[in-house]
C-alpha cells in the first residue's frame, strides 16, 4: 500500500501576513525554528511562500552589484558609497514580506503518493510543498517530513511496494 501525502504532511501551518516586515518575518522564523512559511493576504488565503533564502538574497542584492568587477577602484568606492546611501534610505521604509516572497504556490492533493511528491520536489528544487483537499490547503510537506518518512521503517516498507 502506497504512502500518501496526508499520512506524512504537517497539518499545522504557520503562515505569515504579507504585510509583515522582513525583520518581523526573520524573528518569526527564528523563534519557530523554521526556514520558510506560507504567506497570506488580508482574507487569509495563501498567496505565496517566503523563506530565509529570500531574506538572504534581498540583503545580498542590496549590497552587491554585478558591475563591481568592471569598475576602477575609484568607481568601486563611489558605487559602494552610493549603495550604502541608498540602502540606508531604503531601510527607513520597511521591506514587507510581499516584496520578497515567491508568489507561486505549488501543491499536491492529499491522495498523492509520496514518490510523486518527491519527484516534484526534486524537479522543482523545492524544500516544501502544500497539500490540498478540495482546493483547500490542509497541510505542508517539507524535506524534514520526507526524512521522517525514511526513518519510519513501516512507512519505508510501504514505499518500497
Amino acid at each position: 500500500m502506497t504512502v500518501l501525502a496526508y499520512e506524512i504532511m504537517t497539518p499545522s501551518i504557520k503562515a505569515v501576513p504579507q504585510a509583515w516586515t522582513m525583520d518581523r518575518l526573520a524573528r518569526f522564523l527564528i523563534d519557530n525554528e523554521i526556514t520558510g512559511s506560507p504567506v497570506t493576504n488580508d482574507q487569509g488565503d495563501i498567496v505565496g511562500i517566503v523563506t530565509l533564502k529570500d531574506i538572504t538574497e534581498f540583503r545580498w542584492n542590496a549590497n552587491r552589484s554585478e558591475t563591481d568587477n568592471r569598475l576602477t577602484p575609484e568607481e568601486e568606492e563611489e558605487a559602494r558609497r552610493l549603495r550604502m546611501f541608498i540602502f540606508e534610505e531604503m531601510s527607513k521604509v520597511p521591506v514587507e514580506v510581499r516584496d520578497i516572497m515567491t508568489p507561486s504556490v505549488l501543491s499536491v492533493d492529499e491522495q498523492t503518493p509520496v514518490h510523486d511528491i518527491a519527484d516534484i520536489m526534486m524537479r522543482e528544487h523545492l524544500h516544501r510543498i502544500f497539500v490540498k483537499k478540495d482546493k483547500k490547503i490542509t497541510g505542508i510537506i517539507t524535506t524534514y517530513d520526507m526524512l521522517k518518512l525514511i526513518s519510519d521503517k513501516e512507512l519505508m516498507q510501504r514505499c518500497a511496494l
